[in-house]
């Protein structure tokens, strides 16, 4: 016998059991909600354990100064201004040095990316020169360059580079033939199908490039400022740690994470907006 359906009662069809589950299987896949609630706040967490440590002894203050100690430096160094002139000169280094490695890395990486037999013969060239520490090289720079901005640039240009070429190479090779083709069917030119298909697929590698190249870039202008330099953030640290003035040494460190995270999340802002389609 049938189930009688009454006129006004609607029919459970397990729809809203089965969207009960779903609900439950994210939510479950979130984790606890505690823990994602504090999690943001465990930097400031460590700072607090840092500083009741040091307040007490625990922590040597010579080497850990308390975290108030280092902002009142910090706080000192920004009014004065001497902070922003050592940020302002990292800055320009690393901005000058960046655009002079991005640029050539991107076009190599798109161009041997396209081209199988160019990059049969060139690709083993940058692969034996990639493990060559970059700040080794800074010596034979400042032969040829001498102490001044030059040298600074073109080591930052050929860290940067690297991160660039080679990611830009790997996502234009893994463009789909099917795109290639079709392109190619609609008359497009090799160089049109460069920029109009394995280009913009490349982009989010060339975006994973970008941001890897900018933790890189500081690193390397930090550590090629500890000679030869007489400002930037890394001049600040080394001539610290010379006059053994701790807190400044932590003001210069902090402020090179500052502007590293801050310039890596203004990619990921840019990234976010150029390709809409990768999910994030």
């Amino acid at each position: 016998m049938s189930a009688q359906v009454q006129p006004g009662v609607p029919v459970s069809t397990g729809g809203d059991d089965i969207q009960r589950r779903l609900a439950h299987a994210v939510e479950r896949e979130k984790g606890s909600t505690w823990v994602r609630r504090i999690g943001p706040f465990t930097p400031l967490l460590l700072i607090l354990v840092w500083e009741v440590l040091s307040r007490f002894g625990v922590l040597d203050a010579r080497f850990f100064p308390a975290p108030s100690s280092i902002v009142e430096t910090f706080i000192k160094m920004l009014l004065d201004g001497v902070l922003i002139e050592h940020a302002a000169m990292t800055l320009s280094r690393i901005a000058v040095g960046f655009v002079l490695g991005a640029i050539p890395g991107v076009l190599l990486g798109v161009l041997l990316g396209s081209v199988r037999p160019l990059r049969q013969l060139l690709e083993p060239i940058f692969a034996s020169l990639l493990p060559i520490p970059k700040v080794a090289i800074f010596p034979l720079l400042l032969l040829i360059f001498g102490l001044g901005e030059t040298s600074k640039y073109v080591i930052v240009a050929i860290g940067v580079f690297f991160y660039l070429f080679f990611n830009t190479m790997s996502g234009v090779m893994q463009t789909p033939p099917l795109l290639v083709d079709v392109a190619r069917a609609n008359g497009a030119t090799r160089i049109q199908r460069w920029f109009t298909v394995s280009f913009p697929y490349a982009l989010p590698s060339i975006f994973t490039g970008l941001k890897l190249a900018t933790g890189g870039a500081f690193v390397i202008i930090a550590a090629s400022e500890f000679v030869g330099s007489q400002s930037g953030l890394g001049y600040l640290i080394w001539s610290s740690w010379s006059t053994f003035a701790v807190s400044k040494m932590y003001v210069g460190i902090v402020t090179i994470s500052v502007l590293g995270y801050a310039a890596t999340a203004l990619e990921s802002f840019i990234e976010r907006r150029v390709v809409p389609w990768v999910k994030y």
